[in-house]
């Protein structure tokens, strides 16, 4: 029973730690569908920011700046995403695919021109609760971003559901013209979303590289951004639902890292796609079951 308990709480901090990147994009990629757009950068965003934080906590010595500014790139690169959709009327999957390709690629070059050292923000641990038997040590003993998913996570709901701007917001993502007669300003509130939505996948990447791993490795979302905008469609764009999408994924990408080193045998090649299997079923299943917004990924162009 011990043996059992102790692997269960292997997989669950796993989980947990895997889970905390795609919950923080995907409180931004929530927001941002809202809005009207299918945000396919948020790729770009995690990568970038997670390459950027571990290049400024080598600089600095900090793993905290690595993660705030891996936070403003992630803003960097939704303001470029806005401006270009929903200023100039660039193709928004053209340019989410652009800005993707774009990241991935100068990320990896100048991964191997310089050769920046481990950073890892801190470890902390809720004393009393971190005793708990199987929960305590997955919950209560974290590198202390997780713990801003307490705060960001309703923060995000009550924007959307509850405030005057996440009001406009829904109506630009329903119907923009109706919207636009109102005087709602549609493709301003939609860079605003897709700001948002940047500023908290690059908190995402910038963990999983300054929390999770304490490097950078090419390519090391390696889809993530993708397994965000399955969890969004999973669910059904509202945010309770989303999250336990994440929450799916994430345990099924600690499954594949967690069996291996416990001795279990399983196919690797089976364990290394269940994740995009998942995110692909996903889809396949609650796209058609689910109301989404009634203008996803349709532009707007305000009439004379």
């Amino acid at each position: 029973m011990n043996t059992v308990a102790g692997d269960l709480e292997t997989i669950l901090s796993s989980g947990i730690r895997l889970a905390a990147p795609l919950a923080f994009a995907a409180c931004g990629e929530y927001v941002a569908e809202r809005a009207g757009t299918l945000n396919v950068s948020v790729e770009a965003m995690m990568l970038g920011a997670a390459f950027c934080s571990i290049a400024v906590a080598g600089l600095t010595g900090s793993a905290t700046a690595g993660l705030l500014v891996g936070v403003l790139l992630g803003a960097l690169v939704g303001s470029a995403h806005g401006a270009l959709s929903h200023r100039w009327h660039v193709n928004s999957f053209v340019v989410g695919l652009l800005l993707n390709a774009l990241v991935l690629g100068l990320t990896s070059y100048l991964a191997t021109v310089g050769n920046p050292s481990r950073h890892q923000v801190e470890l902390v641990s809720v004393p009393g609760l971190r005793d708990l038997p199987v929960l305590g040590a997955p919950l209560f003993v974290e590198r202390w971003p997780v713990y801003l998913l307490l705060a960001l996570v309703p923060l995000a709901w009550w924007l959307v559901e509850r405030s005057r701007w996440g009001l406009e917001l829904r109506a630009a993502g329903e119907n923009p013209e109706a919207a636009h007669m109102t005087g709602i300003r549609v493709n301003l509130r939609r860079r605003q979303a897709l700001l948002w939505c940047g500023a908290l996948a690059g908190l995402g990447g910038a963990y999983l590289a300054v929390g999770e791993v304490g490097s950078f490795n090419q390519n090391m979302t390696a889809g993530r951004g993708y397994l965000v905008i399955a969890a969004v469609i999973f669910g059904g764009w509202r945010l309770g639902r989303t999250l336990a999408g994440c929450a799916v994924f994430g345990l099924a990408d600690a499954l594949r890292l967690a069996l291996p080193a416990l001795g279990h045998t399983v196919n690797s090649q089976l364990l290394i796609s269940a994740p995009y299997l998942l995110a692909l079923l996903a889809m396949l299943l609650f796209t058609t079951r689910q109301r989404r917004p009634g203008a996803l990924a349709q532009p707007f162009r305000r009439t004379p």
